[in-house]
């Protein structure tokens, strides 16, 4: 990956996000908005796509980004659905930067042509990620290295930002192997890696068979690069562990539907369900205090990654949420590692 002076000052502006997160507690470190959920895929993992919605409008997004500007946001990362179907990305991306946060995009890589990752340059972009799921396609998930290779020489050529490939591992993958192929050719390209265990289709947190565990082991040191290197809980998680931390979701990490709703995270929707531009200071030190079951086996690694500004201090003295599951979304497909919590997705009660 070529260097450019961008990725330079993007590491600057990350440095300072770093001190003043440490500094207060007072803020979000990172927000995750979806403005599109219709996706051009289908893969059987996620719960978070539909095949009809039409895109927020431009001027609903400005409302919501000048609301995260508002409560001093640090980073906002653009997931979906699909991002890169909404017609007005680069403007959203263009008005995140303008509020003086982070921009980021989750995105399966199928659209990134040339051109449009000139755009994405033009707007601002300074962090990307694509989950590659196998080395073909199969009847899972169509994010294989095969289809998306040429994008990723395309965003090694091209790419003023950083990119990051996350490749998966556990029950639901056919080939354990196909991870490594998929981190090393990241790594080839210049990229950064992470590595997601998923689930089995029950549920449950299975610990890695001895092919499993031989593969996560070598790709431990493949995410040198990345800020997850500093997390413990895929550790835990790999064993078959709970892992004891603070999860600060809703108060240091806020996930924002396309009805512009503040949800807890992508796998616990349905609480707070407050609108964001209605969203407050209150509400963050609430959210903040506020103890989660699902905390002990959660998967979310950008959830984790915040967490890490907290877990030393600020102990949660608020009631803790109870995990149930919603009569309303249902699905028994395993789930991924860095994305979701279970393969049916829960809502959080009282």
């Amino acid at each position: 990956m070529r260097f450019h002076p961008s990725r330079v000052q993007t590491r600057l502006r990350e440095l300072w996000m770093i001190a003043k997160g440490l500094a207060s507690t007072r803020h979000p470190i990172l927000a995750h908005v979806i403005p599109m959920r219709r996706c051009n895929l289908a893969c059987t993992y996620c719960n978070e796509y539909d095949d009809f919605s039409a895109p927020v409008s431009l001027e609903e997004m400005n409302r919501r980004i000048d609301h995260l500007g508002k409560l001093r946001t640090a980073i906002v990362t653009i997931s979906g659905g699909e991002p890169t179907l909404h017609p007005d990305l680069d403007e959203i991306i263009r008005r995140i930067r303008k509020n003086g946060m982070i921009a980021g995009l989750i995105t399966n890589g199928y659209f990134l042509t040339s051109s449009r990752i000139e755009r994405l340059n033009e707007a601002g972009l300074q962090h990307l990620q694509i989950s590659i799921d196998n080395v073909n396609p199969d009847d899972v998930s169509k994010k294989s290295l095969k289809v998306l290779d040429q994008k990723l020489r395309n965003l090694a050529e091209q790419a003023r930002f950083y990119v990051n490939i996350n490749s998966v591992i556990g029950s639901g993958i056919k080939d354990p192997e196909d991870a490594v192929i998929v981190a090393e050719r990241a790594v080839a390209l210049g990229f950064s890696t992470t590595l997601g265990i998923i689930h089995d289709g029950s549920g449950k947190l299975v610990p890695l068979g001895a092919k499993e565990m031989s593969v996560y082991d070598r790709l431990r040191a493949h995410g040198k690069k990345s800020y997850a290197r500093f997390l413990g809980f895929r550790e835990n998680l790999a064993h078959g562990r709970p892992h004891n931390w603070r999860c600060r979701a809703g108060g240091r990490y806020l996930y924002i539907c396309e009805d512009g709703k503040v949800h807890l995270c992508s796998q616990q929707r349905g609480y707070p369900g407050v609108p964001l531009v209605e969203y407050t200071r209150e509400d963050l030190r609430r959210e903040f205090d506020k103890p989660k079951t699902c905390a002990r086996y959660c998967t979310i690694a950008c959830v984790q990654i915040v967490g890490l500004f907290d877990n030393w201090r600020s102990p949660q003295p608020g009631e803790p949420y109870v995990s149930r599951r919603p009569k309303d979304l249902v699905n028994p497909a395993p789930a991924r590692a860095d994305s979701s919590l279970e393969p049916q997705p829960t809502q959080l009660g009282r």
